[in-house]
């Protein structure tokens, strides 16, 4: 179906033309292969209060009024605008609703910083969009890191730079990274996030707070399931609840290794996953409220959103295609 256009400065001064001369509407219609009705609306728009309609003048009346709804509405186009709305509602950044949009939509594009612009124009104040961004921030704000150094108190602990520098380059599979996401400090239990340093496949777990045993519980539970050839590897941090880790060696055959302490910053990918899960439980969310089958769906959630990292697919289609 072709898209409609606006009508040309030469069609208008034909129009005229013709009106002047006793033409009908659907006459000029036919000839102009344009709506009778189109040309009838266009003469009343802008011959108003008893003017006289002037073909050069209505152009420039047409052609002000698209700028300024283009300054108005950013997200014209109505499958663009439904699409964000409905993404931004779960959770999805600027920047994966852009990636994703040319698959869904084939031939639709849009750029993640108009979305932004979008979220934060004034005349969108009212609605704040911004409460559906990833961390619900009113400004846009720029990361600062850390540097802080200590060495492990973790009995036996491998440090991190013992692990084969290979696995930072994200290039084979079967390397995870694990850290527990706490609520309110008065919760006695933790969420445990783990994750796959190149699919992103995520695993959620409730946890019993700090305690070490129920965390190696967790793990070697969750990757159990999974092939030898996707579980070789795991990092975490210093924290008591990784003091079993002998167990999960043991249990899995998998290596263990330690960051420096107060290095979150060398365990990225969970620490972008824990990020992620706190757009579905906010801080200062008491996570014993949490039930289990909550956990699930945000865990499918998160593994069935496009990721831009893994060129806009899913982390469950990554998985799919590296474990053929």
């Amino acid at each position: 179906m072709s898209k409609y256009s606006h009508l040309s400065l030469e069609e208008r001064e034909k129009l005229y033309a013709w009106r002047q001369q006793g033409v009908s509407f659907r006459e000029i219609g036919l000839r102009l292969k344009r709506s009778h009705t189109s040309l009838s609306k266009e003469i009343n728009r802008n011959a108003k209060y008893g003017s006289t309609y002037i073909p050069c003048r209505a152009h420039k009346r047409s052609v002000k009024r698209g700028q300024k709804q283009r300054q108005q509405a950013p997200l014209k186009n109505t499958t663009t605008i439904l699409y964000v709305r409905e993404k931004l509602r779960q959770k999805w950044s600027p920047e994966t609703i852009a990636g994703r949009l040319p698959i869904n939509y084939p031939g639709e594009t849009i750029d993640d910083e108009t979305i932004y612009r979008y979220i934060y124009h004034p005349k969108n104040k009212r609605r704040k969009l911004w409460q559906q961004l990833p961390h619900a921030r009113k400004r846009r704000m720029k990361k600062n890191g850390r540097s802080v150094k200590r060495d492990s108190k973790i009995p036996n602990a491998v440090s991190i730079d013992r692990r084969p520098k290979i696995i930072g380059k994200r290039i084979t599979i079967g390397h995870w990274e694990s850290d527990n996401m706490e609520g309110v400090r008065t919760d006695k239990t933790a969420v445990s996030a783990t994750v796959e340093r190149l699919t992103r496949f995520t695993l959620l777990s409730k946890v019993a707070g700090k305690r070490a045993a129920s965390k190696t519980a967790a793990v070697t539970y969750r990757l159990g399931v999974f092939p030898k050839k996707f579980r070789k590897t795991i990092t975490v941090d210093n924290g008591s609840e990784n003091t079993n880790h002998p167990d999960i060696r043991r249990t899995l055959n998998m290596s263990v290794y330690f960051c420096h302490a107060y290095h979150s910053w060398e365990k990225p990918t969970v620490e972008n996953t824990i990020g992620r899960v706190r757009r579905y439980i906010p801080k200062g969310t008491s996570v014993d409220l949490v039930t289990d089958q909550q956990l699930k769906t945000i865990e499918d959630a998160m593994n069935n959103t496009p990721r831009k990292c893994l060129d806009f697919m899913t982390p469950y289609e990554k998985k799919l295609q590296v474990l053929k």
